[in-house]
């Protein structure tokens, strides 16, 4: 269904994604989960560019790989960011954050 007014694109209906995430009261768990999902991704892919098995970076980060396993869980997000920089700078990388303004929300 196409609505000419707006170009032939399809017209946004009902709710958003995120407002279903803030009614269901679940939104920052989602959040976070995802980011220790791309987080857990960058590191395993930087230990693979640099052929390093998890028993060699757990060694380095002088921790068990018990601990590393739990860093590399994508749905563990209780790490703390000083072992999240100590992975990053073992793997010659650096942790940014940045903390954004949510946008507005859209009034009908």
């Amino acid at each position: 269904m196409t609505n000419r007014a707006n170009g032939g694109r399809r017209g946004h209906s009902g709710s958003s994604f995120d407002s279903f995430l803030e009614e269901e009261g679940i939104r920052g768990e989602v959040e976070a989960v995802a980011i220790k999902r791309v987080l857990a991704w960058q590191l395993e892919q930087a230990m693979q560019r640099r052929r390093m098995t998890k028993q060699a970076m757990a060694r380095q980060l002088h921790t068990s790989r018990s601990q590393l396993d739990r860093l590399l869980d994508p749905s563990n997000v209780s790490v703390t960011l000083d072992t999240i920089a100590r992975a990053a700078r073992a793997l010659g990388k650096r942790v940014i954050i940045r903390v954004a303004d949510v946008k507005a929300a859209k009034r009908a």
